[in-house]
């Protein structure tokens, strides 16, 4: 008996670590929620110094949400926060003011309103560019009525799966010696990343969809190996994913782990089902190897230093 109850014990945090989270079940809140989260990351990317490769403008899986972190601000600093337990945007300064709006069904339009009434509230200027990016529809925020749609349950199940993916991830880099990315959250493709570097430089980016050529000039402007995760699109469902830049030859046959995975040549990227993960023996296994087999291949076949790179 008691041994029943630890395994029924081990499956509940099994499914709240890897919830399901199928495309078509959360779409219509995925989408305003992605628009919800370039609202507040054009706000860090408004006030933060910037730093190589953008990393001056994602945002970071925190215990209740998504975070900005400290963003310096008039010798102080402010930080906004995104809870997915009790479903509220927090935005606090260092002078202990505090402002929240309601994470709850509401336009794009509505939802930007309240956020920059509240940074005014809060004597907190800061310009921004309300156009959103990486998406094909790019209706700015202050005009947005069509997406309105926020599930609290499906955000926080997408909110648990970033977790546990950085967990995986976070251990994969702590064995890396050489230049590598904190796991952050880009809101523009509204997916969690961590990329390590060659240390050499690459050749200058051709561009991306829906992405001004120079973004993609500074973030790839060395070699890279990226692994992440991201909640699907284009015909696809959730999915770790893993590339390399410059791409090497070979890479795309490289003999990648677990059999689930498989390159998708238009994406130009190797993909895991997260499905496949959350329903395996060990996602945290079968992850972790999808990690170490992509860069094996892009660090192999690019001719990485790797002796001087990884960690015994």
């Amino acid at each position: 008996m008691e041994t029943l109850d630890v395994e029924r014990t081990v499956d509940r945090w099994r499914e709240h670590a890897w919830p399901a989270i199928p495309l078509a079940s959360w779409q219509p809140t995925y989408e305003t929620l992605h628009r919800f989260t370039q609202v507040v990351g054009k706000i860090r990317l408004g006030l933060a110094p910037p730093r190589n490769h953008w990393w001056h403008v994602p945002l970071y899986a925190s215990a209740r949400g998504l975070t900005t972190s400290l963003v310096p601000y008039r010798g102080g600093g402010l930080q906004l926060d995104f809870d997915f337990v009790d479903h509220r945007l927090r935005i606090a300064t260092t002078l202990g003011e505090t402002r929240e709006i309601p994470l709850a069904s509401q336009t794009v339009a509505r939802f930007y309103d309240r956020v920059m009434h509240a940074m005014r509230e809060l004597t907190c200027d800061v310009a921004v560019w309300s156009t959103p990016v990486e998406v094909e529809d790019r209706t700015p925020f202050e005009l947005d009525e069509t997406h309105c749609t926020y599930d609290p349950d499906a955000a926080a199940r997408f909110w648990r799966a970033l977790v546990s993916a950085q967990g995986v991830i976070d251990a994969f880099e702590s064995r890396w010696v050489g230049k590598v990315s904190p796991t952050h959250f880009f809101w523009g493709a509204f997916d969690l990343a961590s990329t390590r570097f060659s240390g050499r430089t690459a050749p200058e980016h051709p561009g991306a969809p829906n992405v001004a050529r120079f973004v993609a000039i500074e973030a790839y402007s060395h070699e890279v190996s990226s692994v992440g995760f991201w909640p699907g699109g284009q015909d696809l469902d959730a999915a770790f994913y893993a590339y390399a830049y410059p791409e090497p030859a070979g890479y795309r046959d490289a003999p990648v782990e677990p059999r689930e995975a498989f390159y998708s040549d238009a994406l130009r990227e190797w993909i895991l089902p997260y499905e496949a993960v959350r329903r395996s023996r060990s996602p945290e296994r079968m992850l972790t190897r999808f990690c170490e087999t992509t860069y094996a291949a892009a660090a192999t076949l690019g001719e990485w230093d790797r002796r001087a790179l990884e960690r015994a």
